[in-house]
């Protein structure tokens, strides 16, 4: 009875089991072959989405899962063909690959050889063996595809971006964090300033380009050109961008989230570009900018008043400087100001004057705050989140 029950409800067993021990795994795989692929199977799913270690697992798996409304489906490792999964969920949605660092373009290849037009988010981060390959094959099968994360995709070029601007004109969100060799050619791509490029990716949404170090501010002027949609944008640890290239953003009015984090050629004068132009910025990132110091809070206090998030970790600013940003900044909830060694309490006295909607600090490693001004602070009506690290409160004393 139960080798019946295994054969016609494999995944039901293998959520059962995905509860138990590891001693009474054991025990349950001693029943029967399909107790043992149950047990050390580990699918687990509820409601729409399942993840699943694709190891022995039986095919007939899949159609069971799509039959059940499954359609997000998380890969947790991978060692059969990817093939099983396409050919028995022919209405997946969400196909999330994190982390297979076994995936190659063959086996990509065999699992994408028709179109499946119900595909929306793929996520290949970290699935280092990829290429620009296995990018043809996304750009030809993939048309729908409005979300594609490839973070720590390393051997990613511009030609991958050129294919994905040919055949992925619906895409909404792109992820290229530490794609190594994209420079401000594959933006342009993107962008659909290349004559190459035919269309482009105009309808991105969502752009993450952190720690790629080749791009300058060219690729930023392409981005303000052609990718006028964009509204969250992440350029932290691209140290080939300057102030200059700050210029080119400042007039991307749909664009709500912008992260300049460790960005170490960008200063008071780049903050200056971005406050004098037309942006409506609703959360700003320029931690670990070290050129950045009051002036900046000045420029922000201008023309990013509407800011509701605000990092500034590290940076060079003091209480003149907190001083001149917050009579206009009541709308700001998150202002993250850790290891800003030049904070005193009376920073903090004035945060907590003018600031009355905040709900979220970070003072990590403000060492010159004391117990005073900690209290004013917790004063604060909304304040739900408040990070203290180290900090001094009296000569001598410090509290972790």
């Amino acid at each position: 009875m139960e080798t019946h029950i295994s054969c016609l409800f494999p995944e039901l067993l293998a959520m059962i089991f995905s509860y138990l021990d590891v001693r009474d795994k054991g025990r349950a795989a001693q029943v029967c072959g399909a107790w043992r692929d149950a047990a050390y199977h580990k699918s687990v799913w509820r409601g729409t989405e399942a993840k699943l270690h694709l190891r022995r697992a039986n095919p007939s798996l899949f159609p069971s899962l799509q039959a059940r409304g499954i359609r997000r489906v998380q890969i947790l490792s991978l060692r059969r063909s990817l093939s099983y999964v396409i050919q028995g969920m022919p209405n997946i949605e969400s196909l999330n690959l994190s982390g297979c660092y076994n995936l190659t373009d063959n086996g990509l290849g065999h699992a994408f050889v028709q179109e499946i037009g119900s595909l929306r988010a793929l996520n290949l981060s970290l699935c280092k063996q990829i290429t620009d390959s296995s990018l043809g094959r996304i750009a030809q099968y993939l048309k729908g595809l409005e979300v594609l994360e490839l973070g720590g995709c390393s051997n990613i070029t511009n030609t991958g971006l050129l294919l994905i601007a040919w055949g992925l004109h619906g895409l909404k969100s792109l992820n290229l964090r530490s794609c190594r060799h994209v420079s401000d050619v594959g933006i342009g791509h993107l962008a659909g300033m290349t004559r190459s490029a035919a269309e482009g990716c105009l309808g991105l949404e969502h752009l993450i380009l952190q720690d790629c170090q080749k791009l300058t501010d060219l690729a930023l002027k392409h981005i303000s050109r052609g990718l006028q949609g964009l509204r969250l944008l992440n350029l932290s640890f691209c140290g080939g961008i300057s102030d200059a290239g700050l210029l080119h953003l400042s007039h991307m009015g749909g664009l709500r989230s912008l992260n300049l984090r460790s960005c170490d050629n960008i200063s008071d004068t780049g903050i200056m570009h971005l406050a004098m132009g037309s942006l409506r910025l609703s959360g700003l990132d320029v931690s670990f900018c070290d050129k950045v110091g009051d002036q900046s809070l000045a420029y922000i206090a201008q023309g990013l008043y509407g800011l509701k998030s605000l990092s500034l970790c590290s940076c060079h600013i003091s209480d003149d400087g907190i001083n001149r940003m917050v009579r206009q900044m009541h709308g700001l909830r998150t202002l993250n100001i850790g290891q800003c060694v030049r904070i005193t309490d009376k920073g903090l006295e004035l945060i907590a004057e003018h600031l009355s909607q905040l709900t979220g600090i970070d003072l990590y490693g403000c060492t010159r705050i004391t117990k005073r001004g900690l209290e004013r602070i917790t004063q604060l009506p909304c304040l739900k989140v408040l990070n203290l690290g180290l900090w001094q409160m009296t000569e001598g004393e410090k509290v972790r």
